[in-house]
């Protein structure tokens, strides 16, 4: 398998000499993509000694000249060669331009050319790395299916100290060996994913809901895609993105979104937290708090899980369970009750799991009452170890 490696300019090129030495010890065959910046730290020439291979920096090199006018398409010919597209280290400057799409040099115009999965491993000092809109474009690229291999804490080349570093070489050729041996055996299936919050109407101003962000649906969507799946996610309202996601409000418009789309499908993850009750009246006007009623009448919205369960003639139907006690025996009789095949129980209030927070811990528990515990892991990394019972499933 062929990986293009994107080196942008930062101190930390010169571990990207040893990240293409050990993608070559997994067997891969690596072409290296540099930026002008890049060549300030390492010369093309070490990359092309270690690689065996060009190094691709200028887009017009050998075209201008004449001496190869073939030259000016080789951002698309290797494009349509690679497996993968690997970007360590990624600079702030060059995540902002890859999330803008700019085009201005062979780096930036070879990406825009990729359609194979993108790996970026950002490593920038610490107040960069924070910046509003680093994180911006980072969610942008992770919108688009882009995979973040976050920083680690250390110490920096300016001597201070905090997250921003590199990520080990070890961890960054491990991540794409698995990325890629998981690369297409989703491919051929179609999966729906939910995501999100609903929310449930009061009066035109007030309305409930819950504190679901959508990260860990939107994460196995994007996880799904990479695996060749055909996704279809449908959320709630989320700041998040992902290429042709269905926007729904309320819990009946999940349900009916759901259904609409459930018999075409070989695989249903619902990630989503649907609320469970809605006010049984929507006032037109807004509620005076001077005449506002101490109690509000709710009543059940569908059940969507349940409907699910009672129809999936065959289909693998996974369910999630945020609990804040007895976490097993809640998970338990919710899998038998609804009939699924798979459910995902985490524990909410943690500092760093459940609603809103990047990671995750959790419990899969399968219809024979089977339980694998995950251990604390980024909801990205989580959303593979989903998919992979999922991919046993769909075998059977």
């Amino acid at each position: 398998m062929k990986i293009a490696l994107g080196v942008s300019g930062g101190i930390a090129c010169y571990k990207a000499a040893e990240i293409l030495r050990r993608l070559q010890d997994r067997g891969f065959d690596v072409a290296v993509v540099m930026t002008k910046g890049a060549a300030e730290f390492v010369t093309p020439l070490t990359f092309r000694a270690l690689s065996n291979n060009k190094v691709y920096m200028d887009i017009f090199e050998g075209a201008s000249s004449g001496s190869d006018p073939a030259s000016a398409y080789d951002h698309i010919f290797l494009a349509q060669k690679i497996d993968l597209f690997l970007v360590a280290p990624a600079t702030a400057d060059c995540i902002a331009k890859m999330a803008a799409g700019i085009a201005d040099d062979f780096f930036t115009t070879f990406h825009l050319a990729v359609q194979s999965p993108t790996v970026v491993a950002p490593a920038m000092n610490t107040r960069m790395w924070e910046h509003p809109s680093v994180q911006a474009n980072l969610r942008t690229l992770q919108g688009r299916g882009v995979h973040v291999i976050q920083p680690e804490t250390g110490r920096m080349a300016c001597d201070t100290y905090g997250p921003g570093r590199l990520a080990p070489v070890a961890e960054i050729v491990e991540y794409v060996a698995t990325l890629l041996a998981r690369s297409q055996d989703l491919k051929g299936r179609r999966i729906l994913i939910t995501a999100g919050p609903t929310v449930e109407d009061i009066d035109p101003v007030r309305f409930l809901s819950n504190r679901s962000s959508g990260k860990m649906g939107f994460a196995i969507a994007r996880a799904a895609r990479a695996r060749g799946a055909e996704v279809t996610l449908v959320s709630g309202p989320t700041e998040l993105e992902f290429p042709g996601v269905v926007r729904v409000r309320t819990t009946e418009e999940m349900r009916q979104a759901v259904a609409e789309r459930f018999e075409k499908v070989d695989a249903v993850i619902k990630a989503a937290a649907p609320l469970d009750f809605r006010p049984k009246t929507v006032a037109s006007q807004k509620i005076k708090k001077s005449k506002a009623s101490s109690t509000m009448d709710l009543e059940p919205t569908p059940d969507i899980l349940q409907e699910l369960g009672g129809r999936k003639n065959g289909k693998v139907l996974v369910g999630f369970a945020a609990e804040t006690e007895d976490f097993a025996k809640n998970a338990r009789a919710k899998l038998k009750a609804k009939n699924l095949d798979l459910i995902v129980v985490n524990p909410v209030g943690g500092p760093d799991s459940g609603f809103g927070s990047d990671t995750n811990q959790a419990s899969i528990i399968d219809a024979a009452g089977a339980v694998q515990e995950i251990p604390l892991m980024r909801k990205s990394q989580m959303a593979d170890a989903i998919l992979d019972r999922v991919v046993a499933l769909l075998g059977k």
